[in-house]
């Protein structure tokens, strides 16, 4: 190695490629996607340090890392390419610190927890509370002593939330977004299947805020799901109370709104959401959306709503691997003082692949199992009461012809078109989509597959197949889509 011949002409670089994104107004960009620190360099390459694996994918796929050897050589002449190593980051301490028992509260902090902004027509899950003036005053602070919100979950917090390849994009830029709320990655956009975490880092952002805020100060933050936000909505307009409605919204500092895909179709919603985002935009509050597909698949939503929730930054939230299912198991047990053997700890990591949800629900049962029996449980016992889940949970056999209809469903095809000789792009995707988890679920030959799929030569199943299997390896928003696919398949088996 040499002593880093080539750093001056990386510093120069990056200082160029800065000021293009800066000039166009796409800074937050720039340190997102450019997330490299020099280590060392050798005589025709350069070694930088990057926070995963993932990361540097995305920055590949992207043509991030070409974009900086193509500049290096603008600048001396020779081509070097760029190689990496993963360095994670040392974890900065956590602010918030769980009380694990009841705190006698001052009757001051128990008026500043409490003090909301409330619709008569809603119930008090869409109800509003307010502690500060500014999102962007939330002061620095090291330590607080967790103080409960009223419309969030208190073991939804950043220390509780389990990082592995599959989130730690996501996890990084949500502690962003709640350290400088209204100012980076705003608007939030965090999509992925069922039970990965979206509603868990929302909250956490939420918690964040509202306790490294002033208690005496008046924020207002709101965490609601879209199918409530619809519901006041609805409300407000039947009850001709719709500028009070207007007035709660829009005078927001952080709004967290969970699921948005439960607004498709829904016209009047949507046009009422707009406003109240271009509203909120102009006075910088933070706003954060969860969905459970990326934008290129949300069907029924307008244009100009989708290219608002896009303004931010979009984060795909993925599956846990093995070894993250692992440590989330370990840490939730650790968090509840419970003692199950590392055995069937292991047993449930490897079955349950699917989401952290269904993660904790096997954990639970066993850990209520124990309690009633008062014995401890064995690999054994976890296979005999977990059989069913796991059953489910893997899949089995399903009917071709759920698979067919969910993801036609999805693209807004009709059956006959995904089963047709179509060649066109529209029907082709999905057809191929189907044809893999037909082939993942439904237990099927090439053969077969071809017959279920208009009469097609089993030479053409297995290549819609193997497309598929090379796409997702570095295909992340289809990735998403083909696991909340699979999971609506189990879904509607289970209905």
């Amino acid at each position: 190695m040499s002593e880093q011949n080539y750093k001056a002409f990386w510093d120069e670089a990056l200082k160029q490629i800065h000021e293009e994104y800066k000039s166009q107004g796409q800074e937050d960009q720039f340190s997102l996607w450019f997330n490299m620190t020099y280590l060392e360099d050798s005589i025709s390459e350069i070694t930088v340090t990057v926070p995963s694996s993932f990361m540097w994918g995305q920055m590949v796929k992207m043509g991030n890392v070409a974009k900086v050897e193509s500049k290096i050589k603008e600048l001396c002449g020779q081509t070097i390419s760029i190689n990496y190593i993963v360095k994670k980051a040392e974890p900065a301490p956590e602010p918030v610190t769980i009380q694990t028992q009841s705190v006698p509260k001052t009757e001051p902090q128990i008026q500043a927890e409490h003090l909301e902004t409330t619709d008569t027509s809603s119930d008090n899950t869409n109800s509003v509370s307010q502690t500060d003036n500014a999102a962007a005053s939330v002061p620095k602070t090291d330590t607080v002593q967790f103080r409960k919100h009223p419309l969030l979950r208190e073991d939804y917090t950043f220390d509780r939330f389990v990082t592995g390849d599959n989130s730690e994009f996501a996890y990084s830029a949500a502690l962003a977004a709640a350290k400088n709320p209204g100012r980076r990655f705003n608007p939030l956009l965090i999509y992925g299947g069922v039970g990965l975490g979206k509603t868990h880092l929302m909250q956490s952002i939420g918690n964040y805020i509202y306790n490294n805020a002033d208690p005496d100060s008046r924020l207002k933050i709101c965490y609601i799901t879209a199918e409530n936000f619809t519901n006041e909505f609805t409300a407000s307009l039947r009850n001709n109370t719709i500028e009070k409605f207007k007035s709660k919204y829009r005078q927001l500092d952080v709004l967290l709104l969970d699921d948005i895909h439960f607004l498709k179709d829904k016209v009047g919603t949507q046009e009422e959401l707009f406003h109240t985002f271009e509203a909120l935009s102009q006075k910088h509050a933070q706003m954060v959306f969860t969905c459970d597909r990326p934008l290129s698949e949300l069907n029924g939503i307008e244009e100009r709503l989708k290219s608002r929730f896009s303004l931010g930054t979009p984060i795909d939230l993925q599956p846990p691997n093995y070894e993250t299912r692992l440590a989330i198991l370990q840490k939730k047990q650790h968090l509840n003082g419970t003692q199950i053997s590392d055995e069937v700890i292991e047993y449930i990591a490897k079955n349950v692949q699917s989401n952290v949800r269904e993660l904790s629900s096997c954990l639970d049962k066993m850990v209520r199992y124990a309690e009633v029996i008062q014995k401890p449980v064995t690999i054994d016992i976890a296979q005999r009461e977990l059989r069913d889940f796991f059953s489910e949970s893997a899949g089995g056999s399903v009917n071709i012809e759920t698979i067919q209809k969910v993801v036609a469903n999805h693209y807004n095809i009709s059956l006959s078109d995904i089963k047709s000789k179509k060649r066109n792009k529209k029907f082709v995707v999905p057809r191929q989509i189907a044809i893999y988890i037909a082939r993942e679920l439904a237990d099927l030959s090439y053969p077969e597959l071809g017959n279920e799929f208009g009469g097609r030569d089993h030479t053409t199943a297995m290549h819609s197949y193997e497309k598929v299997v090379d796409q997702l390896k570095t295909d992340s928003t289809l990735n998403s889509t083909v696991q909340l696919l699979i999971r609506e398949v189990k879904d509607y088996k289970k209905i």
